[in-house]
């Protein structure tokens, strides 16, 4: 079996105090996840719903499942009664859909509003605006059963360091501003979710509290 418990502690021992990792496990079978839970790993990623639900039918309770991925409206239901944190909010349906399943099961569900910052053409996130005028419109605050935690995002994979770097100086940028904006009182608003296998050292050094990494703990997809 690949060396998860060595490469784990490699990650674990590069992180500074105060940034928390989150094992991307997705593609990984149940061996990988159990051997980083028996080295004391408790938070996973997740991005699909079904796998996600038989993981967590079949390992340890006590784990963190946070789903990383995107997530449709009509999923939710399925994991609202055990997820831990829903990392990649990027509209107020998705937001409104997640209250309602939330409240079905009596729970309050940690979320993140996911940025799209970088150059790349992809589906989803919030622009920096898009992101401002969810929270100026204020709906969010009626919805008892999801707490907005904080940002997250995902830097162009490219090799250019500077770019990289200036995309997560501007999501912490917007990060401090609706901090101080909407949430000056809110001990929880504290996520900045950014940095992966590849980037993760700039992220940390712009501003990261929580790394999303998978390939360098787990090696190359199993399935």
């Amino acid at each position: 079996m690949y060396d998860v418990k060595t490469h784990l502690h490699e990650v674990l021992d590069s992180l500074p105090q105060g940034v928390r990792l989150v094992a991307i496990s997705k593609y990984h079978p149940n061996a990988y996840i159990q051997a980083a839970y028996e080295e004391g790993q408790r938070i996973f990623g997740e991005s699909h719903e079904q796998e996600l639900r038989q993981k967590h039918a079949t390992l340890p309770q006590d784990i963190q499942w946070h789903f990383i991925g995107h997530l449709q409206t009509n999923k939710v239901k399925y994991i609202a009664p055990y997820v831990t944190m829903i990392e990649a909010v990027d509209s107020l349906k998705l937001l409104r859909e997640i209250d309602k399943q939330a409240q079905k099961c009596g729970r309050v569900i940690d979320v993140l509003l996911e940025l799209h910052i970088a150059e790349e053409e992809t589906k989803y996130g919030l622009t920096p605006a898009a992101c401002r005028q969810l929270l100026e419109e204020g709906e969010w605050r009626s919805l008892q059963h999801v707490r907005i935690c904080g940002l997250m995002m995902m830097a162009s994979y490219v090799d250019d360091t500077a770019q990289i770097r200036g995309e997560f100086r501007i999501a912490k940028q917007l990060f401090d501003e609706v901090k101080a904006r909407h949430f000056a009182d809110a001990d929880y608003f504290c996520e900045c979710s950014w940095g992966m296998s590849h980037d993760y050292p700039i992220a940390v050094e712009e501003g990261s509290t929580m790394v999303r990494i998978g390939t360098s703990i787990f090696g190359p997809r199993v399935y």
